[in-house]
C-alpha cells in the first residue's frame, strides 16, 4: 500500500509541476501574442488524470509481482513434494541394492526383493539360433517355389519366383514379410561364395529356426535351403540337420536357455535378464559368468535413502528461504519483501514448521527429525534443516525400523507433508484462490485504465477547442490594440491623428 502510495504522491507532484508551467505559458501568451497551446492542454489533462493513472499503475505493478511471487511459492512447494513422493508411498525405503562377487552377473534389485545372500553358478547363458547357408553365386537364380520358415511355433510362407529368386532377394523378402516369426536375414560374402544367414530374433531353446521346402522348380539350389532345428533337452543346445547334406546349413550359434543353479536349486531362462529365479530380483548374464560360482547379495539401498532424504530437506529449505524472502524486511534499505504480512504465506509457512518440528508415533515410540540427524538451523526464526550425514546413515543402517516409522505411508512426515501441499496448490486451494483474486482486480484495473484513457481523450479535445479559442482571441486583441496606438498614440508616442498623419 505504501509503494502505490509513493507513487501516486509522485505523479502528483509531476502533474502540478507541468500545471505552473502551462500558466506560464497563458502569462507569456498574453503578452507575445501566442500561447503554446499543445503543452497547456497536456498538462491540464495530466493533472486531472495523473493521480488515478498512478493509483492504478501501481495497483497493476503490485498485483502482476504478487502472482509472480505466488507462482514462486507454488513451484517450489510442487519440487518438494515431487522429492518427497517415494519416502511418503513408502518406496525409497524399500528399495534394495543388489552386488554380486565376480564378474559377468549383474545383479538388480527391484520391488519385491528382500535381503539375503545366495550361491549362484551358471552352466551357460541364453543365445539365439544363427544359421548360415553353404556358399552360392550371389547372382545366381536359385529356382522357384515356395519356403516356409517357422520360429518358436510361428510361421511364414515366402513365395520365390523370378523376382526373388537370388540369395539377396530370398534375404529381402524374409526381411520385410508383415509376419515374419522372429528371424533375420543378411548375406555374408566369404571366399567360398555367398552365404545367406538366418538369426532368430528371441534367444532361448524354443526359437529354433526350421525351413520347409515345397513346389520347387527349375532348381539351382533352392531346394537346398530345407532346414530342420531340434531343440537340446531341459534349455540345451540345439542341433540341426540339413535337407540337402551337399549344401548344409552350418549352425554357428545354437538356440539354448541360460541354466543356472542358486544354491543348489537349478534354474534355466530363456533370456539373460532372469527375473524369475529370485523374487524381486533380475540377474542379467553374460560371458564371463560362465563357469564360475558367485556369491549375490541383496541389501537395503542406504545410499538411495540417504540422497532421497538428503534432497528432502534440501528442497523443504528452499520452500522456507522462499517464503522468508517473500516476507523479508530489510531495517537498513526499508525494503519489504513482496508478500510481507501475508496471512496465505504464514498459514502455509506454519504449517509447514509444525510438521517438521513435530514427530510421528505416540507416546515413547514418537520419532523425530533429530532421531535420524535432521535438525534446525541454531537461529529458530531461520527455520532451515541442517542434514548430519553420518548419524543420518547410522540410522538407515543401524535403526531402518525407526527411519520407516517416521516416513510411513499412513500419517509419516513425507505423506503429511505431501498432503498439506496438496492442500495448499489445487484448484480451489488457498494460493489459487488469492490467484483468482489477483487476477480479478487485474481485469478490474484494465477496464479502469480504459475508461480512464476515454476520459482523457474527451478531454483532450476539450481543452484544444477552448484554448485554441483563446489563443485565436488573445491574438486578435494584440492586433487591435496595435492599431489603436498607431492612431493615437500611446506613453511614449503621437498618434497620427495627433501629427494630422
Amino acid at each position: 500500500m505504501s509503494t502505490i502510495t509513493s507513487s501516486v504522491n509522485t505523479a502528483t507532484a509531476n502533474a502540478q509541476s507541468q500545471v505552473q508551467q502551462a500558466a506560464q505559458s497563458i502569462i507569456s501568451g498574453s503578452t507575445n501574442n501566442s500561447m503554446d497551446v499543445g503543452s497547456l492542454v497536456s498538462a491540464l489533462v495530466n493533472a486531472k488524470t495523473a493521480g488515478q493513472a498512478a493509483t492504478l499503475q501501481a495497483r497493476q505493478t503490485s498485483d502482476s509481482t504478487s502472482l509472480s511471487a505466488y507462482g514462486a511459492l507454488s513451484s517450489a512447494l510442487t519440487a518438494l513434494q515431487a522429492a518427497i513422493k517415494n519416502l511418503s508411498d513408502g518406496t525409497t525405503l524399500s528399495t534394495f541394492a543388489a552386488s554380486a562377487s565376480g564378474k559377468g552377473l549383474d545383479p538388480k534389485a527391484g520391488v519385491g526383493a528382500v535381503p539375503g545372500s545366495y550361491s549362484i553358478e551358471v552352466t551357460q547363458i541364453a543365445a539365439s539360433q544363427a544359421l548360415s547357408s553353404a556358399g552360392f553365386d550371389a547372382k545366381a537364380q536359385l529356382g522357384t517355389g515356395k519356403l516356409t520358415i517357422a520360429v518358436g511355433g510361428k510361421s511364414m510362407d515366402i513365395d520365390v519366383d523370378d523376382t526373388n529368386n537370388t540369395l539377396s532377394g530370398i534375404a529381402a523378402a524374409i526381411n520385410k514379410a508383415s509376419n515374419n516369426p522372429g528371424v533375420t536375414a543378411t548375406i555374408v560374402n566369404g571366399t567360398g561364395g555367398a552365404h545367406l544367414v538366418l538369426r532368430a530374433t528371441n534367444a532361448g531353446s524354443a526359437n529354433t529356426i526350421d525351413i520347409t521346402t515345397r513346389d520347387v522348380k527349375n532348381d539351382a539350389g533352392l531346394a537346398s535351403l530345407g532346414v530342420k532345428s531340434t531343440p537340446g533337452a531341459d534349455g540345451a543346445a540345439s542341433t540341426i540337420t540339413s535337407s540337402d547334406s551337399a549344401n548344409a546349413w552350418h549352425q554357428s550359434e545354437a538356440a539354448q536357455d541360460a541354466l543356472i543353479s542358486i544354491g543348489g536349486i537349478e534354474a534355466r531362462s530363456a533370456t539373460n535378464a532372469v527375473s524369475d529365479a529370485i523374487s524381486g530380483v533380475t540377474l542379467n548374464l553374460s560371458k564371463e559368468s560362465i563357469g564360475t560360482t558367485q556369491t549375490v547379495t541383496i541389501a537395503a539401498d542406504t545410499s538411495a535413502q540417504n540422497t532421497a532424504i538428503t534432497n528432502f530437506a534440501n528442497l523443504y529449505n528452499t520452500v522456507v528461504t522462499t517464503i522468508g524472502k517473500l516476507s523479508s524486511y530489510d531495517k537498513t534499505s526499508k525494503a519489504s519483501g513482496v508478500l510481507i504480512g501475508d496471512s496465505t504465506l504464514m498459514t502455509i509457512k506454519n504449517t509447514l514448521a509444525s510438521i517438521i518440528g513435530g514427530g510421528v508415533g505416540k507416546g515413547s515410540t514418537v520419532v523425530t527429525l533429530a532421531h535420524i540427524g535432521i535438525t534446525l538451523k541454531g537461529d529458530p526464526a531461520d527455520g532451515t534443516l541442517v542434514v548430519d550425514n553420518d548419524t543420518l546413515s547410522k540410522a538407515l543402517n543401524n535403526s531402518p525400523a525407526q527411519v520407516a516409522t517416521l516416513f510411513n505411508s499412513t500419517d509419516g512426515m513425507g505423506a503429511r507433508l505431501s498432503k498439506s501441499i496438496t492442500d495448499f496448490v489445487k484448484t480451489g486451494g488457498i494460493i489459487d484462490t488469492r490467484n483468482v483474486a489477483l487476477n480479478a482486480d487485474l481485469k478490474s484495473v484494465t477496464a479502469q485504465q480504459g475508461k480512464l484513457s476515454d476520459y482523457a481523450s474527451q478531454l483532450t479535445k476539450q481543452y484544444q477547442a477552448q484554448f485554441t479559442a483563446l489563443n485565436t482571441l488573445m491574438a486578435s486583441m494584440s492586433n487591435n490594440s496595435a492599431y489603436l496606438t498607431a492612431l493615437f498614440g500611446g506613453s511614449k508616442s503621437a498618434g497620427a491623428l495627433a501629427t494630422n498623419k
